[in-house]
């Protein structure tokens, strides 16, 4: 077992690894879009969006991944309502390579942010 830790992502804000190595996949910790020093990105759903992106693909880099060997991603999102502004923001970072997925509306999301995104990988 690995743990996989980058500082070109958000520092866990707990008691948790960004993310973990075993048997060559990669699991990750929910990525919420904070930038790497730690504030919530400014801006929408869009903007929130793409900053969860950037966060999956440092750590998924980090562990010898990257969102092209993802297997499985689950997006929690407070609001429904905001279920095709993200599959349209999802969809650029997942166009070709198409994983398998489950999205979820959850009550509440750390530090109130509006998604969070975790992601199951094979390491190159």
């Amino acid at each position: 077992m690995r743990i996989v830790s980058t500082e070109k992502a958000p520092a866990a804000i707990g008691p948790y690894s960004q993310g973990i190595v075993v048997n060559n996949i990669f699991y990750s910790s929910g990525q919420i879009p904070l930038t790497p020093e730690g504030n919530i990105v400014s801006g929408g759903v869009v903007e929130q969006t793409h900053q969860v992106f950037q966060n999956l693909k440092a750590v998924l880099e980090e562990a010898g991944a990257s969102l092209e060997t993802v297997v499985k991603a689950t997006v929690f999102i407070k609001n429904m309502d905001d279920f095709s502004t993200i599959n349209e923001v999802y969809g650029e970072y997942f166009s070709q390579h198409k994983p398998a997925r489950s999205c979820v509306e959850v009550a509440r999301l750390p530090k109130d942010v509006l998604l969070e995104i975790e992601v199951i990988a094979l390491v190159k």
